[in-house]
Formats: C-alpha cells, structure tokens, sequence
C-alpha cells in the first residue's frame, strides 16, 4: 500500500466512526421514556375493574386497599410497585402459573400494570399477627440468623431486619398472611413457581415445620 494513503485512511476511519456515534446518540435520544403511572387510575382498575375489557376488581380478591382478609390472597398494600409490576408480567409467562392471576394478568396491559402498582405501592399496609406463638422464635431465628447446618441464609439479608425488603431488588414481607407464605414457599420448593432461582434453591432447603415458623414470624412484623 502506498504509505502516502495512509493517514487519509485514518482520517476517514475516525470520521466514520465519528458518524457512526453521532447516530447512536441520536438514536437514544429519540428513544421515549416510559409513560408515567397514573394511581388514581391504577385505583378505579382496582377497586371496580374494567368490564369492557374482561378486567376483574383486584378488590374482590386482595380487599380493600390491598389489604386483604383471605389468608390465601396475599396484602399487597405498601408493596414496592416494581415488584408488583414484574410479578403481573410474570403471571403471564410459564414462570408463575395461577390459573385466576394468569388469566387476569394477560388482559392488563402496561399501562394498567404500571398504573395498579403505583397505587398499591402508596397504601398504607395493616398490621398482621402470628398465628402460632409458640413457634414465633423459632421462626425469627431463622429469619434473622437463618440455618448454618442447611445453608440456609438469613431471611433479613434481602428482606430487611423489619420486612420491609430493597425497592427493585426483593419484596416487603412484614406483615403478609402466613398461609400465602407457606404456599409460595412450597410452590417454589416443588417448582411451581420458577421466576426466583434464589428461593427456589432456599426453600428445598427448608422442612414444613421451618417454612411454618418463618411465616408465623412474618405475619407479625411492620
């Protein structure tokens, strides 16, 4: 190659790429940012459903305010919204099958999912109760400190010393009622339940008796 050439070869690959950034910048620029959520018509999809659009009231199920009294159907008042956001879209995929919450989930649409868990993400949660006292303590050990034999970490590293969990990263579980507790536990344990490979590992770890305590602890605390 002529030596001559060179330098205007490097010229004009440093122009290319030049270009080439500028584009991509603009590109991102152009890209929009997601719409932001509306409570308040995250609240009227709540509380009355959209018939129009085969939407039921989450009320129905999960109680006013996302404070349910069905042991089974868990509180979702105070829960982080971009927990709730992400467990809606999951519903839709084979990662966290329930035949009620799938259907229900695949006739929201992102905006509705932003909307309700915005909502949810603003009421103020109700104080729940242990179930079985006897037990409370062995379940705070295992939350707290966990079970060193089994590998079993301390429930309080993720969810925090009082339940309140990490915005983004892992759930609030103060005050959730036990038998939903034991339920995604054991779902998890048998497989049910896939969009966690962290708890899915941590509940084969654990005997019915252990998941019992650390709910029964959890239901307690605020």
């Amino acid at each position: 190659m002529n030596r001559a050439f060179v330098p205007l070869l490097k010229s004009m690959f440093v122009a290319i790429l030049a270009v080439s950034s500028a584009t991509q910048v603009a590109h991102a620029s152009d890209a929009k940012p997601a719409p932001k959520a509306d409570p308040a018509k995250g609240e009227a999809l709540y509380s009355n459903g959209d018939a129009s659009r085969n939407i039921t009231a989450c009320v129905a199920c999960h109680g006013a305010a996302g404070n349910s009294t069905i042991a089974q159907n868990p509180r979702l008042a105070g829960q982080f919204d971009s927990y709730i956001s992400k467990q809606l879209h999951d519903f839709k995929t084979p990662q966290r099958n329930n035949p009620v919450m799938t259907a229900i989930a695949k006739a929201l649409n992102d905006d509705d999912i932003r909307n309700i868990a915005a909502y949810l993400d603003k009421q103020e949660p109700k104080q729940g109760a242990a179930k079985n006292k006897d037990t409370v303590e062995f379940g705070k050990k295992i939350y707290r400190a966990g079970i060193g034999e089994k590998n079993v970490p301390a429930c309080a590293g993720c969810h925090g010393a009082s339940g309140n969990g990490i915005p983004a990263q892992f759930p609030r579980l103060a005050g959730q009622h036990q038998d939903y507790t034991v339920a995604q536990l054991t779902s998890f344990r048998a497989g049910g339940r896939k969009n966690s490979a962290q708890m899915t590992t941590i509940s084969k770890r654990l005997s019915d008796d252990e998941m019992q305590a650390v709910a029964d602890y959890v239901a307690g605390l605020k």
